[in-house]
């Protein structure tokens, strides 16, 4: 679950928190701007803004936005050096806001706070459930798709939705543009036709399909049959993971595949003008 939808169930549950956001970064720092973390009254807490003495001092700070008569706003500097006894010789800006349950219109309102890649997951098989389980927490909008509606668990994450098309195919066209596309169906020839649709156009910058360097060679050769230039063709992205992860187990293949798309997403960002 990310951080913001944690953010709005704890709004929606009549819970109040602050939301602690890196908002600059200069030099060596435990996190990047954007990192950030939820603070409850109590001091329980969710998610990192790096750890140690900044996080220790984040804490401290937050939860300073409860007292009454407190601003519900604060922006500081802290210096990663002997103020912190920390080494690492960065700075970073903390900003520190306290929403409470009346404030979940305002979270709603903010353009950008739930800044996702929309991903589309074709199969809901085993690598399948545990893929969207390794991708709960991490900035991914997925519209999971399998025209076997049965096969899909009862509950799924949050930023998660379900769909059983009687055409998988034809979902493609629906999708927004910029959407990362993954397949693992339970049937290769409508693997085949997935990936070749999708690299039909230039509408997904990632297409990556489940499986060996054989069954690339075969898609490869398959998708030139029907037409589809080496340019098109040479986007796909098969065998999808992190090489020397060398696991079977459902688990380890959803978190090397979990890795590459992360990868992919930050240089999809990099390299948009």
């Amino acid at each position: 679950m990310s951080i913001m939808t944690r953010l709005a169930s704890l709004l929606a549950q009549g819970h109040a928190a602050v939301h602690v956001s890196v908002e600059r970064a200069e030099g060596s720092t435990p996190r990047e701007a954007g990192a950030a973390m939820l603070v409850r009254e109590s001091g329980d807490f969710h998610g990192t803004i790096g750890g140690g003495a900044l996080e220790w001092e984040a804490l401290h700070v937050a939860r300073g936005l409860f007292a009454p008569g407190a601003e519900p706003v604060l922006v500081r500097d802290f210096s990663l050096g002997p103020e912190l006894a920390q080494c690492c010789g960065g700075r970073v800006r903390l900003r520190f806001e306290l929403y409470r349950p009346e404030d979940a219109a305002r979270l709603d309102a903010q353009d950008g706070a739930m800044d996702a890649t929309p991903l589309a997951l074709f199969g809901a098989g085993h690598v399948g459930r545990a893929l969207v389980l390794a991708l709960a927490p991490l900035p991914f909008s997925i519209a999971w798709i399998d025209q076997r509606a049965d096969v899909f668990p009862a509950a799924v994450p949050p930023n998660v939705t379900k769909h059983a098309p009687a055409d998988p195919v034809a979902a493609l066209d629906a999708l927004a543009p910029d959407s990362f596309i993954l397949v693992m169906t339970h049937s290769h020839p409508l693997d085949l036709a997935i990936v070749t649709h999708a690299l039909a156009g230039t509408r997904f910058p990632f297409v990556g399909l489940i499986g060996s360097d054989t069954k690339r060679a075969r898609f490869m050769h398959r998708m030139a049959e029907a037409g589809l230039s080496d340019e098109r063709r040479a986007r796909l992205i098969c065998p999808v993971g992190i090489a020397g992860i060398e696991g079977k187990e459902p688990a380890i293949i959803a978190a090397s595949m979990a890795a590459t798309l992360l990868i992919a997403r930050e240089t999809f960002h990099k390299d948009r003008p």
